[in-house]
């Protein structure tokens, strides 16, 4: 059976390597069970969300956001999330990504 911490600090580090890749500024946040409410991925042009990673075949998303919205502190709580050979993924709350949304439509009518 594989370590469950281990398993984790592997999915943060692959998380952290792809959000490099796509240009961002990324590193692993600082856990100590959880208990500091720190993001498992810290970066820096994110730094309004609170990141959740979670990589597991099934996995227990309502237990996964509670846990992120627990945490999170002022941040918008998202769980980044996948399986094996499978893309990742975000989830987070519907008012909060049509928030996300509304801002994105404030920016581009400004940019015109």
């Amino acid at each position: 059976m594989v370590n469950s911490r281990a398993k984790g600090a592997r999915a943060e580090r692959e998380l952290t390597n792809r959000l490099k890749e796509l240009g961002y500024t990324a590193r692993r946040g600082q856990q100590f069970c959880g208990a500091n409410g720190d993001s498992d991925v810290v970066c820096t042009e994110l730094a309004h969300y609170h990141i959740e990673c979670k990589m597991v075949e099934t996995l227990n998303i309502d237990k996964a956001i509670d846990q992120a919205t627990r945490d999170c502190q002022n941040k918008t709580p998202i769980v980044v999330h996948r399986k094996k050979q499978r893309p990742w993924l975000v989830t987070m709350y519907l008012e909060d990504w049509i928030k996300l949304q509304k801002d994105e439509a404030k920016r581009s009518n400004c940019s015109e």
